[in-house]
């Protein structure tokens, strides 16, 4: 790794030293600019699970609202970036959650429910956030609900399966299979673009 890269990582983790210090003092200052250092990133992280702008945008909201109240919990034991994403992992699979219920009221069945986000329109030109995604992402908002949040987690945010089972609440197995589940039918959807 070059100088600079390594100076760049440490002056990030003092600048998140700084900021968790601020928002431990209740300045509200500090929430700006680690929504400035972190916002697009989380915003990426819960699009992704959850598959749909709107939502991922109110969990990002919600994740930053989280972040203010529960800094005081952070031990520094691990990066603060790591805590973060963390944190909004669980406050979008919580919102998922909440969310699966309302779905269930207007679409009927996870099936259902299933087939309405795999219809999901993803397009660039819509964003108001300066964040390209890749035609990777496009398919990943297109994976049924659990396929997706395993393979998200697993394979972008690199959690353990162990750690998604206790999460999700499901089997370490079904965490698996669901991993194995999103990559068939990612490599389906890209072979498809491909070959179309």
């Amino acid at each position: 790794m070059a100088p600079e890269q390594f100076q760049g990582r440490t002056n990030k983790a003092e600048n998140d030293d700084v900021i968790v210090a601020q928002l431990k003092r209740g300045e509200q200052s500090a929430l700006r600019k680690l929504y400035d250092l972190y916002g697009n990133r989380v915003y990426a992280l819960c699009l992704r699970l959850s598959g749909d702008r709107e939502i991922a945008e109110d969990i990002t909201q919600e994740v930053f609202v989280q972040i203010w109240q529960k800094v005081h919990n952070f031990r520094g034991d691990s990066k603060f970036s790591t805590w973060l994403y963390s944190v909004a992992s669980n406050v979008a699979i919580s919102h998922m959650r909440k969310q699966k219920k309302w779905w269930r009221s207007w679409f009927g069945s996870d099936q259902q429910n299933e087939t309405a986000l795999s219809n999901l329109e993803v397009n660039d030109e819509q964003s108001n956030h300066d964040l390209s995604r890749s035609g990777l992402d496009k398919h990943i908002a297109k994976l049924p609900e659990q396929a997706r949040i395993v393979f998200v987690l697993f394979a972008v945010e690199g959690w353990r399966h162990e750690e998604i089972s206790q999460e999700l609440q499901i089997a370490v197995g079904s965490s698996k299979s669901q991993y194995h589940r999103a990559k068939q039918l990612l490599q389906l959807a890209i072979n498809s673009e491909l070959n179309g």
